[in-house]
């Protein structure tokens, strides 16, 4: 199965939660509303720079995925 890059998710036990899910490696779920990351990846000591750097361009890229999507929505 072909997945897109990012996916939109919600929950309703967490009401104003909005889920980023980035499903290319490295593989994470972004909470939007706290910028909380949580990776399924597994990173070693030597990955950690790397891994500071690519934190960062995701969140940024979500970020901008999202708010392309809602404006989307807005048309």
């Amino acid at each position: 199965m072909a997945l897109p890059k990012f996916i939109l998710g919600d929950n309703s036990d967490f009401p104003t939660a909005i889920y980023v899910i980035h499903t290319e490696f490295p593989r994470f779920i972004i909470n939007l509303e706290d910028d909380d990351v949580e990776w399924f990846e597994d990173f070693d000591d030597e990955d950690q720079k790397e891994l500071e750097t690519e934190t960062e361009n995701a969140i940024k890229l979500a970020t901008e995925w999202y708010d392309a999507e809602i404006e989307k929505y807005n048309e």
